[in-house]
């Protein structure tokens, strides 16, 4: 997976809400329990290293990040922490149902594709490598949310999907190849209403920041753009069907807008959906729509969807077309 790519993974998780409320978690399963047992052919294949419950819920080796030790969890109670980390726990419950499966799928994927940066590790609770985690936030509706989807799981074509997210859309999600520079085929993702609710923060919706040209020079030497001299011209390039920019020309030179985002600051440049853009006096004002990639489901859209009584199914198919929610366990 390019630089990029991985990047924005890690932004998409960091921009997320953050929980607040605190709760127990469930014991995990035994080393007794756990088993190789069969899976069914017409689900995704777990790796044959994953031990299983005798639920066949995957039992796996976690490293706590805050306490600087691995411990075996199954999956869903791993889950929990992971839920509350990533949306309020106070959200509409359909909003939390949807973050579930997602965040479900998303540890699947990454059992399947990838290898925890920390030995002995099947995951992380790591931002840099994985979700974000709070276990003191789990409450009833996060233990509730994580219950009532067990074992669902987002897939396209039998595959897990990569289950991208982010805070808000700022009126329209985008596809993979455009808001992520992704190269692989991600045919499930697609540009469509954000739905944001009108609950969300205004500085999520609308935002505007300067960078100095000590910074953006700096930026843009990050993002693999080296310039000759100072900056004299600063503009946007063409936008994709979402009104995301797709590169940014400094002095004419391009240089990926997602890249350049991720080097000088995703916090303070929070799109690429860009309504404005200047240079003058040394100084890059800019200003803009939605806080993150702007791929998969804006979780103010969830909160909105979920608001108007849609259900966490219709929340997801809204954002990914032609995904199916299968489940792997119950």
């Amino acid at each position: 997976m390019k630089k990029a790519v991985l990047l924005s993974f890690l932004l998409c998780l960091a921009l997320a809400c953050t929980a607040c409320a605190g709760g127990d978690m469930q014991p995990s399963p035994t080393p007794d329990a756990a088993t190789e047992a069969p899976q069914d052919a017409n689900l995704p294949q777990l790796p044959e290293d994953i031990r299983v419950d005798q639920n066949g819920v995957p039992v796996l080796n976690v490293y706590v990040q805050s306490e600087d030790k691995i411990d075996e969890m199954g999956l869903e109670e791993y889950l929990g922490g992971v839920l509350a980390g990533e949306m309020k726990n106070d959200w509409p419950e359909e909003a939390l149902k949807a973050q579930a499966i997602l965040a479900r799928t998303f540890v699947l994927k990454f059992l399947m594709e990838k290898k925890s940066m920390y030995e002995g590790a099947d995951i992380s609770t790591d931002i840099r490598e994985a979700q974000a985690y709070d276990a003191e936030g789990v409450n009833e509706r996060i233990r509730a949310a994580v219950k009532d989807t067990r074992g669902m799981v987002a897939c396209y074509q039998n595959e897990p999907i990569y289950a991208w997210f982010h805070a808000h859309s700022g009126g329209k999600t985008d596809t993979a190849e455009n808001g992520l520079d992704y190269q692989q085929a991600a045919p499930y993702t697609q540009v469509t209403d954000g739905n944001e609710s009108e609950s969300a923060p205004q500085d999520a919706a609308q935002w505007s920041t300067q960078f100095t040209e000590a910074e953006v020079i700096q930026a843009v030497a990050d993002a693999g753009l080296k310039l000759d001299g100072g900056i004299e011209t600063v503009q946007a390039g063409a936008k994709d069907d979402s009104g995301r920019v797709g590169e940014i020309l400094l002095n004419g030179q391009p240089v990926s807008a997602n890249e350049f985002r991720i080097a000088i600051g995703s916090t303070k440049m929070k799109s690429t959906l860009l309504t404005h853009i200047a240079y003058s006096d040394g100084t890059l004002a800019l200003s803009g729509r939605g806080y993150g990639h702007g791929v998969g489901m804006s979780q103010w859209g969830a909160y909105g969807m979920a608001e108007n009584g849609k259900t966490a199914q219709e929340i997801i198919n809204h954002y990914f077309k032609a995904v199916d929610i299968v489940q792997m366990w119950k």
